[in-house]
């Protein structure tokens, strides 16, 4: 394929993405096919070309693995697949349907990015065991990737969704893949009950749910959102609670209700998920937002017989960019001995709601050019000081 020099302008990624829209106008009920068409065809490459300049940033023994050289393949297909719509005339009815057509088959071939970019991680930690700066470096570069990830199969799904033809039977009332009056406690019952079934599969019981809505109408909570987006935090929340609900009562004959509270205020939308499974130590909250960290192990491409309740570890820190994503956020707040709140933090007007984009320059470029240095303050061990064995002298 030739590439024309418009085309190539675009292989050099800027420091500014084309815009940064509010979900409200991602949901206009008047999009246009043609304009849609022309944002994306110019909005999609530099998205895309973003990302794997990051991408090819990262250390030779991590590019090296057979996983991650197949995820940039695909980068680089569906870059090459974009680019060659722009010089199409976007007045042609033909050219915009082999559009949605193109994008279908990039959101496809991308289905599998997280988990076959989690396997590279795997084969490079098996290797590297001890490499702390890469460490600090792989976590930045994967909360970039997976937030460009986010965003970029959200523009694909707003036009392959609202200009396919057809109109989603089960939720008339969304545009695209957002629902004007998303009802939250509507979305806290189905992720609920999804992980219930699962942790009836696995524990053979699970525990309740206790649902609350707060706000001045008394009225049931709605937002502009993505149903799908707060289904996932949400479900990977109650998955957690289950877990060590049932870990730490397992010799109990009643679990402990595992408590929501949704409150609607000026600013802010706030889902508070309540367990009584046991916490965790202080020193270890960040570690559950750590790519390279998971309490349970790591299962491998292919495996269907894992554990339903665990996985790569990675539930929590993509639901945390879920939240990020329009300007939001998702924090633990953990009592060891008693149990764990987790709260997501979304924006109750969507004209708040601004998409969260990584932008390639040169502040990123130096984050991965961070070496180990000696700490400015005084540190404990990482781990704490274990006195069983130690003796008391008289």
């Amino acid at each position: 394929m030739s590439i024309s020099k418009n085309s190539q302008n675009l292989l050099m990624p800027s420091n500014k993405l084309q815009s940064r829209p509010p979900v409200v106008q991602f949901c206009s009920i008047n999009a246009c096919e043609k304009t849609s068409f022309v944002f994306l065809r110019q909005e999609l490459p530099v998205r895309l070309s973003n990302i794997m300049k990051e991408i090819n940033l990262l250390p030779d023994k991590l590019l090296t693995t057979q996983p991650v050289k197949m995820v940039q393949s695909w980068y680089i297909q569906s870059l090459i697949e974009i680019l060659e719509f722009l010089d199409k005339n976007p007045d042609d009815y033909k050219v915009l349907g082999e559009f949605v057509d193109a994008l279908v088959t990039i959101r496809n071939r991308h289905n599998d990015v997280v988990p076959t970019m989690a396997q590279g991680i795997i084969e490079y930690k098996e290797t590297f065991p001890h490499d702390a700066v890469t460490n600090q470096n792989i976590q930045y570069f994967l909360d970039r990737f997976y937030m460009s990830r986010i965003s970029i199969r959200m523009l694909i799904n707003q036009h392959t969704l609202i200009f396919d033809g057809s109109a989603n039977p089960v939720h008339p009332n969304t545009i695209g893949s957002i629902d004007p009056l998303c009802q939250v406690g509507d979305v806290v019952q189905d992720a609920f009950h999804s992980a219930k079934m699962l942790c009836d599969q696995y524990y053979l019981c699970s525990p309740d749910l206790i649902l609350q809505e707060m706000n001045k109408k008394n009225l049931p909570i709605s937002i502009v959102y993505v149903p799908s987006h707060l289904y996932h935090m949400l479900f990977e929340l109650f998955k957690n609670a289950m877990r060590a609900t049932i870990e730490t009562h397992e010799n109990s004959n009643n679990l402990p209700p595992i408590q929501v509270m949704v409150s609607l205020g000026g600013e802010d939308m706030s889902i508070k998920v309540s367990d009584k499974g046991g916490g965790v130590p202080f020193r270890r909250i960040e570690n559950l937002f750590s790519y390279m960290y998971s309490t349970a192990p790591a299962p491998q491409m292919g495996e269907h017989t894992r554990p339903p309740l665990a996985g790569f570890g990675y539930g929590l820190p993509i639901s945390r960019l879920y939240a990020k994503y329009f300007q939001g956020d998702l924090q633990l707040y953990s009592m060891e001995g008693h149990g764990t709140d987790a709260v997501i933090y979304l924006k109750a007007l969507s004209t708040d709601s601004i998409e969260r984009l990584p932008v390639y320059n040169k502040t990123a470029l130096k984050n991965y050019k961070v070496s180990q240095e000696a700490d400015d303050w005084c540190i404990p061990s990482k781990e704490p000081l274990d006195l069983s064995n130690y003796k008391v002298a008289k």
